[in-house]
């Protein structure tokens, strides 16, 4: 009797363990842990609402997004400071940066234009007189057409994807002046709708009514001509990581690529999904059809 009764109590025990370790593995089944985002202001905003979405069916996971440039992201996940590391330029252009110890996760495109305070009275500009602006030959909106009033140059910070991307078409190996600096996308667009005379660039995902975006030898900077490269002045929205990457930063990423977000989100905050491309381009900017 004592043994029958040793018996069921192992029983019991064996059968008790058994249902609290299928419990623990159900709860375990969802992703947990923080995932740290930092980088470009560009891919901001995407990667944010992405991360909202996300939560909701991850609730274990807690990402955070920060801005301050992709020259930040890529240091700061070079370091392993950071789970992911946000940037509009390849980690090959990016001073400093050993490209080869990161994984590039491209996961959208972005275009980038001029965009000037809607007084100014310029709604296209030839690609030469863009640059004269930005390296100080033309210093008055008269010059092309518009009102007799200063230009007044708004430039991103040394570091910024967006300015890289803009002096890459535009300025060609010239030097921009020496003007005021910003260091976000948010910053120059409310800088420039309340400032006459104000020229700045910024990607189109931040343009609306407030600015005028500018037509470049009177192409018009639309999704569909940067598809195409039409419009030159765009660039790949890279996720980096460590090359061993975190788990939960990696099931992140791969949902921002999937079609759920492709085919939704990107389209709808003024991204262009890297599918719709017609072409491709490498870190040399060469483009290939």
């Amino acid at each position: 009797m004592k043994m029958n009764k040793v018996l069921s109590i192992a029983s019991v025990v064996l059968v008790s363990g058994s249902l609290l370790a299928a419990c623990g593995s159900t709860s375990g089944s969802q992703a947990s842990g923080d995932v740290s985002v930092v980088g470009s202001t560009s891919l901001q905003p995407l990667v944010e609402q992405a991360a909202k979405d996300y939560q909701k069916d991850n609730s274990g996971v807690n990402i955070s997004v920060q801005g301050g440039g992709s020259g930040t992201g890529l240091s700061q996940v070079q370091t392993k400071s950071v789970s992911i590391g946000n940037s509009d330029v390849f980690a090959e252009n990016q001073s400093g940066i050993d490209a080869s110890k990161l994984t590039d996760n491209k996961v959208a495109v972005v275009g980038m234009a001029p965009v000037v305070n809607k007084g100014v009275g310029v709604k296209n500009i030839s690609l030469e007189n863009l640059k004269k602006i930005f390296t100080g030959k033309i210093t008055n909106w008269k010059e092309l057409g518009g009102k007799n009033q200063k230009i007044d140059v708004i430039n991103r910070v040394k570091g910024s994807g967006t300015r890289a991307t803009f002096e890459s078409n535009v300025l060609k190996g010239a030097s921009a002046i020496q003007t005021q600096e910003q260091d976000s996308n948010g910053a120059v667009k409310k800088i420039v709708s309340t400032t006459p005379g104000a020229i700045s660039y910024l990607a189109f995902s931040f343009i609306d009514s407030s600015l005028q975006p500018l037509s470049i030898d009177n192409v018009a900077p639309t999704d569909k001509n940067v598809e195409t490269n039409a419009w030159k002045i765009w660039s790949y929205e890279h996720m980096y990581t460590p090359k061993k990457a975190d788990k939960n930063a990696t099931k992140f990423i791969k949902y921002v690529e999937s079609g759920k977000v492709q085919k939704t989100l990107v389209n709808k905050l003024g991204y262009i999904s890297i599918s719709d491309m017609k072409v491709t381009k490498d870190s040399n900017n060469k483009i290939v059809k």
